[in-house]
């Protein structure tokens, strides 16, 4: 049986490529909205920081009707960090949307997530957006896909794959690269006549994949996945089994289905073949799980996900100011909500550290750890976190590591500074392209290499660079890189930093702290140029004598600090330091926070 009345589709693309703004596009033209409807820009991008930062985090589904079809989409995370939420997603669906900026052409992780989608042998469309950029490259770009699909060996049909020009911000869409088109409707069309519809036994047991897990603090976990055989009714007893045999198969049963209907979910009895739906009442369902029926418990084979590269200890907060501006600041909070983030985010890994107040917490990347902190911070959560380490592996008993493909996008006129730093740091040029005015690198390059470069790769462009890395797998050991150029600044006194303080300290370095900051002993206060750390006194007070008045030369020129993100300070932070992380602060600090002790720890390492 198909089911003509369905299509299921997800858009790919890489990150800030336009995926969210045409689902916005589509969503208003599939008469998700009542006419006088006021909607928020990127509407599947409901997470504040999804929000703030522009990108999506988590695989989202909507859906949207033309003519009598309902088009189920899920719009998917573009950035590497979320790609286990891409390899997952793709099993639920029939094809695939490939989005591509008219100026900037695929990009690395445009050719990770459709490499995902060829080896599912999933149909593609192809569509070129932001064609109305005044640099956009239409005739190139189409050109270049072409090339991806061929070095990522596609088939025939695959390699045929329709071409659609969008502007999606406008809501256009046209199979003329020279013609704007007046909506979405060609690629509608094209959806329509080109996307497989779903296939499968109607009448046979039932068999669901489970791709994604929500969680509610209400219902629990809600289980999404795409029906492959038979049917599910509401009250349902059905079995739950794993294609690589973690668990037994055991009986539970579905309370809740939930159908996807344009932004919101709606509670259904029954659900067919085909259909995208979300189950409540299953407690410990896991993805990568097989809902069955309780006559045929066959599992379905699932991918599994790739393993994280990067290691951070997330540890109880021990500094002076602990507990003064966080709610959860204990250690069975912290061990609760680390392991809680395992119920939705299956990339992730936590085990308990060394001792009772440190977890370990591995990632697939910087990005995809600092979220997980800086959601957490918000929660009113206070702890410290380490410096990123890379995850080595011993294969045939060599010492291997994580490598990756970096993609470099810089003025020529960075590209010397670009490449020193490149050479310093292990990385292997691999391929260099004029892209216009502009240069593009590609280098194979160790995960440790890249930890704490972009913030310097920022600087070294004057922040017209653009930087992308994607995972290439494990190498043997590159020997070691020098990962930090400058020391620290640190403060051997506590109290309130002083503006006659800051202004004896700022000749020695940068500083990250402004006057009248709380300090403690210990704390970072700015970085010194020399590899060197340096303890400076920023509550020192001006002496005050018959002949100086307090106001005698009061003109003391302080340079603004500088403002670190929370990415930036774990760029910056070196083994021997930790990141306080508050609802309120960022403090950088030492590990022993006594001036003499540290002195005598370092005198003994060396």
């Amino acid at each position: 049986m198909k089911r003509e009345d369905l299509r299921n589709i997800a858009i790919i693309a890489h990150v800030d490529h336009g995926k969210t703004t045409l689902v916005d596009e589509m969503l208003k033209q599939g008469g998700i909205y009542r006419e006088n409807q006021v909607v928020a820009e990127r509407v599947m991008d409901n997470g504040d920081l999804e929000r703030e930062r522009g990108i999506t985090i988590l695989a989202k589904n909507t859906s949207a009707y033309y003519k009598d079809i309902k088009i189920n989409i899920v719009d998917t995370p573009g950035h590497a960090d979320f790609g286990g939420e891409v390899e997952r997603i793709l099993k639920m669906v029939n094809g695939v949307i490939l989005l591509v900026d008219a100026a900037e052409g695929p990009m690395p992780q445009t050719r990770f997530v459709l490499q995902k989608a060829l080896e599912l042998n999933h149909r593609i469309i192809i569509v070129v957006n932001k064609i109305d950029r005044p640099d956009a490259r239409l005739s190139e770009v189409g050109d270049e896909v072409l090339e991806l699909l061929f070095d990522l060996e596609a088939n025939e049909e695959q390699l045929d794959s329709p071409i659609i020009y969008c502007s999606g911000r406008a809501g256009t869409a046209s199979l003329d690269p020279y013609e704007q088109g007046e909506n979405l409707e060609a690629l509608f069309e094209t959806i329509k006549n080109y996307i497989n519809p779903p296939e499968g036994d109607e009448n046979g047991e039932l068999s669901m994949l489970v791709s994604s897990i929500e969680y509610n603090e209400y219902v629990g976990r809600i289980a999404v996945g795409r029906i492959e055989r038979g049917g599910l009714k509401q009250n349902q007893e059905i079995m739950v089994c794993d294609y690589h045999e973690k668990h037994q198969p055991y009986k539970a049963k579905v309370v809740n289905i939930y159908q996807i209907d344009g932004l919101s979910k709606k509670a259904v009895e029954t659900a067919e073949m085909g259909d995208i739906v979300c189950i409540s009442g299953i407690t410990d369902i896991n993805i990568g799980d097989t809902v069955t029926s309780l006559a045929d418990p066959t599992p379905l084979p699932f991918v599994k996900i790739s393993e994280p590269t990067i290691e951070m200890t997330f540890s109880v907060n021990d500094s002076p100011f602990a507990g003064k501006e966080g709610k959860f600041v204990t250690s069975r909070q912290l061990r609760d909500r680390l392991y809680r983030e395992l119920l939705k985010d299956v990339s992730l890994r936590v085990s308990d550290g060394d001792h009772t107040d440190s977890f370990k917490v591995a990632g697939r990347g910087e990005m995809h750890i600092s979220i997980l902190i800086e959601t957490m911070r918000r929660e009113g959560f206070e702890f410290s976190v380490s410096t990123p380490k890379v995850l080595f592996k011993e294969v045939d008993g060599v010492l291997n590591e994580p490598m990756e493909k970096l993609v470099i996008d810089v003025p020529e006129e960075s590209m010397g500074a670009v490449m020193e730093k490149m050479g310093v740091r292990k990385g292997e040029l691999l391929n260099m392209t004029p892209v216009g005015s502009r240069m593009r690198l590609e280098y194979k390059i160790p995960a440790r290499g890249l930890l704490g470069y972009r913030n310097e790769f920022m600087t070294d462009t004057k922040g017209e660079g653009i930087l992308n890395s994607v995972f290439m797998g494990y190498e043997p050991f590159k020997g070691e890189i020098t990962k930090r150029f400058t020391g620290s600044l640190v403060s051997f006194d506590t109290g309130d930093a002083v503006g006659y303080g800051l202004f004896k300290v700022q000749e020695r370095g940068a500083l990250f702290i402004g006057p009248n900051t709380p300090v403690y002993e210990g704390m970072i206060v700015g970085m010194n140029p020399k590899m060197e750390d340096l303890a400076v006194n920023v509550c020192k007070k001006k002496q005050l004598t018959n002949t100086r008045a307090s106001g005698s030369d009061e003109a003391l020129r302080l340079v603004p600090p500088v403002v670190l993100s929370l990415e930036a300070c774990l760029e910056f932070i070196a083994d021997d330091e930790l990141l306080e992380v508050t609802p309120k602060s960022l403090r950088m600090r030492k590990r022993i926070l006594n001036t003499e002790m540290r002195l005598k720890a370092r005198g003994k390492n060396k």
